[in-house]
């Protein structure tokens, strides 16, 4: 049974306490910035399944998931038991361990596509590793990413993650928007960025760049962009041009590995040259690999007669993330993917069914589990149809809010993922929340 929000004063409540000390000794009073709110943040207590109670007492419904990353939702027994057993043995070792050859052993037979694997300590890590081992690989230097589209923290990821109409210029050649203040113009130049599921725009401005580009990286969801899955063929050009050019295919599958039993991939039938992970594969612990072809993830081996891409990591393969990670897997078995999968599609359609018996203006995007809600009237096909004007974020604001009183917990975009402990009981009360939250937004105009 969900409790609701508590009528503890914000003024006097432990969360307005914490938050008053944090801001001493946190840059805005946090490590990192999704946890913001107002008046506050949410400070949690515990958590159990797919229920998270906070340090005032009152539980909600958990659909943030970590951002995507608990397909177990919390404190899952069989991970909690088998990460128990491996603290017993050690939490990090100089020395390699049997895990890690059996998780990625798991990991790639998950995905053909997968023929080899290396494991990091997060998806910015993955990512970082992908696009340098392209580089590697091809000896160009150049990388091509879809406007809007979030990758991690890595200067070149991060390029036109966030622009505005005020900058991004002209949809033909979109502009090369730093994301942090400082950020070096060599950085800009060596970025080309395209709309996200635009062809021919696409195709042109890869064209362009053909001598100098090491890969083009593409999210075929990407949250940023609307969580709208890529148009089949727009997938099909990219891989057919990569193809033809030399230029690597990179997936970021960070968060939509959990979509498909082998990742987003398996349902477009398309095979990258590599794939970035993270998110769901740590079991709730940080964790990324990157996996591809033989070929070109042996620029990382060691034993090559020249090894071109040095790398390790102190908690790399770490046996805490990889146990985790693979009994989360190993339980995420395609039994289970289907499963998630339909309740994910039943709460899209009971939301869909709301949007038309309200009137409000709203539609649903997403695959697998994990779906998006938009003020707007239809499906954002690119970032910029995405944008939301200022009486949209108004509305998703007011949204969220109610949905936060009435004990459910969404991603700030109004994204929902799902948790394998959800059952109908936990879909049809976010679909109830979702109608009541439409009604309000129709009375108030």
């Amino acid at each position: 049974m969900t409790s609701h929000v508590s009528s503890v004063s914000s003024t006097t409540s432990r969360g307005a306490e914490l938050y008053a000390r944090a801001q001493n000794v946190l840059p805005g009073g946090v490590s990192r910035n999704a946890v913001l709110r107002d008046p506050y943040p949410l400070y949690a207590d515990h958590a159990q399944g797919c229920r998270v109670t906070d340090i005032e007492g009152v539980t909600r419904i958990d659909f943030a998931n970590n951002m995507a990353s608990l397909i177990h939702g919390h404190a899952c027994p069989q991970i909690i038991e088998a990460v128990t057993e491996q603290m017993k043995r050690g939490t990090a070792y100089n020395i390699a361990t049997e895990v890690e050859v059996v998780y990625a052993e798991h990991l790639t037979s998950r995905n053909p596509g997968f023929e080899k694997l290396r494991f990091v300590n997060s998806g910015t890590e993955a990512m970082m590793v992908a696009l340098k081992a392209s580089r590697a690989f091809t000896g160009r230097p150049m990388i091509a990413k879809a406007e809007g589209a979030y990758h991690g923290v890595y200067d070149y990821a991060e390029v036109s993650q966030s622009p505005s109409p005020a900058n991004w210029g002209d949809i033909d050649h979109p502009n090369r928007v730093p994301l942090v203040h400082g950020t070096p113009q060599s950085v800009l130049d060596e970025v080309a960025v395209f709309p996200f599921n635009d062809t021919e725009r696409t195709i042109r401005i890869l064209d362009e760049n053909a001598d100098r580009l090491a890969c083009v990286l593409l999210d075929l969801m990407p949250h940023r962009v609307g969580l709208n899955p890529a148009d089949p063929e727009y997938v099909a050009a990219i891989h057919d041009w990569c193809t033809s050019k030399g230029v690597l295919l990179v997936f970021d599958e960070v968060i939509t590995f959990r979509a498909e039993y082998g990742g987003l991939q398996s349902h477009y039938g398309i095979t990258p040259d590599l794939t970035a992970l993270g998110k769901i594969i740590g079991g709730g612990f940080p964790i990324g690999a990157v996996a591809g072809r033989a070929d070109i993830m042996d620029v990382l081996n060691p034993s090559a007669a020249k090894l071109l891409f040095p790398h390790s990591g102190t908690f790399s393969a770490n046996p805490i993330s990889t146990t985790a990670g693979l009994t989360a897997m190993q339980m995420f078995d395609k039994a289970a993917v289907t499963r998630l999968n339909a309740l994910a599609d039943r709460a899209k359609a009971g939301i869909n069914q709301a949007i038309k018996e309200t009137g409000v203006k709203a539609c649903v995007t997403g695959h697998g589990s994990m779906f998006r809600v938009h003020m707007k009237a239809t499906a954002p096909k690119d970032f910029r149809d995405a944008y939301p004007t200022p009486d949209e974020s108004k509305q998703l604001k007011a949204l969220l809010a109610h949905m936060f009183d009435n004990g459910i917990i969404l991603i700030n975009s109004g994204s929902s993922t799902l948790s394998t402990p959800m059952t109908e009981t936990e879909i049809d009360t976010l679909v109830g929340a979702f109608r009541s939250g439409f009604e309000k937004l129709v009375a108030m105009g």
